[in-house]
């Protein structure tokens, strides 16, 4: 199986990683596409991706390719696998560029495209509608498991063979891969969660106590629920990793970006100053208004995702928001 990570950024390198270092005994042969020739010929001089994950080398076998994306998918074949590491923003042209690949494609992204509100499966029923392909989702930093750190992960996709693929591919002695076939329900949680995490930044940054913490978490669950069984998710998807897993993950971990930029507005921060301080892409600064229009638009209620929706728009302050939240009227106890 030959598997191409196509993005050199920290999560695509540190997958990139992984699975290098099975790929001896489980006969893999694994390369990381970079788009930039800079970028690339510093990754292969170095062997280290200093922008993106500092002080982590990468595995001899791994190798560090620049050809055009469409040559490579002339030369796949059905078992190989094509891993879209871009953010949610650079999805659709990649997926133009593989459109006609027999391999398996799965993406790591996490969002609604900004514009059209679709969800990765999304554009790629507009876009490539032929191609298997799903999700590669869960609670993880990419730091941890280029460390091998513990970590579990989903692997979902209405297609068996993809979801095959991505558990033979990344599935070890660290990485644990579940299959779901759930996708609507795996990407409607990883792309909330990055919204609910910067509530929950926020909530921190305000120092607002560990009560606040756990009931926005625990509410923040409910709307992200509601959205997905709107849209056809299962609702028991989001008890998993992909759900509850890694919302407690991003709105708590110190990795977090989504919710680094909630501590940082509540420090007083623009959200231009808090977006540049970061130095990498934080989704749900970019999906939180998406996701608000798409629940708009299917009657669903998310008082937590428009009071976010509200701060990053500068309508309101960091206080004003929390107000929005405790200023609604009582109500029963419903997902």
């Amino acid at each position: 199986m030959q598997i191409t990570i196509v993005g050199a950024g920290a999560w695509g390198t540190a997958l990139a990683i992984a699975a290098s270092r099975q790929s001896a005994q489980a006969g893999l042969h694994v390369s990381l596409h970079v788009r930039d020739a800079a970028q690339a010929q510093a990754l292969q001089q170095q062997r280290r991706n200093a922008r993106y994950l500092p002080g982590q080398d990468l595995p001899e076998g791994l190798a560090i390719v620049t050809q055009p994306l469409e040559a490579l998918a002339q030369h796949a074949k059905p078992e190989d696998l094509f891993i879209i590491a871009t953010p949610m923003a650079g999805l659709r042209q990649v997926l133009q560029a593989l459109a006609e690949v027999p391999a398996s494609v799965a993406w790591l992204c996490k969002g609604f495209e900004a514009g059209t509100g679709l969800m990765p499966h999304e554009v790629q029923a507009q876009v490539a509608p032929r191609l298997k392909a799903g999700a590669l989702n869960g609670p993880s930093f990419a730091q941890e498991v280029a460390r091998s750190q513990p970590t579990a992960l989903v692997a979902a996709s209405p297609h068996a063979s993809v979801r095959e693929a991505l558990v033979q591919a990344f599935h070890g002695a660290t990485l644990r891969v579940y299959a779901n076939d759930d996708i609507v329900g795996v990407e409607v949680g990883g792309a909330v969660k990055n919204v609910l995490a910067i509530a929950t930044g926020l909530c921190d940054g305000l120092e607002l106590g560990l009560n606040a913490r756990a009931a926005l978490i625990t509410r923040g669950l409910a709307e992200m629920t509601r959205l997905g069984v709107a849209l056809g998710a299962k609702p028991e998807t989001f008890m998993g990793l992909s759900g509850l897993g890694d919302l407690v993950l991003t709105a708590t971990g110190d990795l977090s970006r989504n919710r680094k930029v909630g501590l940082l507005l509540a420090q007083g921060l623009s959200l231009e100053q808090a977006v540049t301080s970061l130095g990498h892409v934080a989704e749900g600064v970019y999906s939180a208004r998406t996701v608000h229009q798409r629940a708009r638009q299917l009657g669903v209620d998310m008082p937590i995702t428009e009071a976010v929706v509200a701060l990053l728009d500068g309508r309101v302050k960091a206080s004003e928001a929390v107000q929005m939240l405790m200023g609604r009227g009582p109500r029963g106890e419903r997902v």
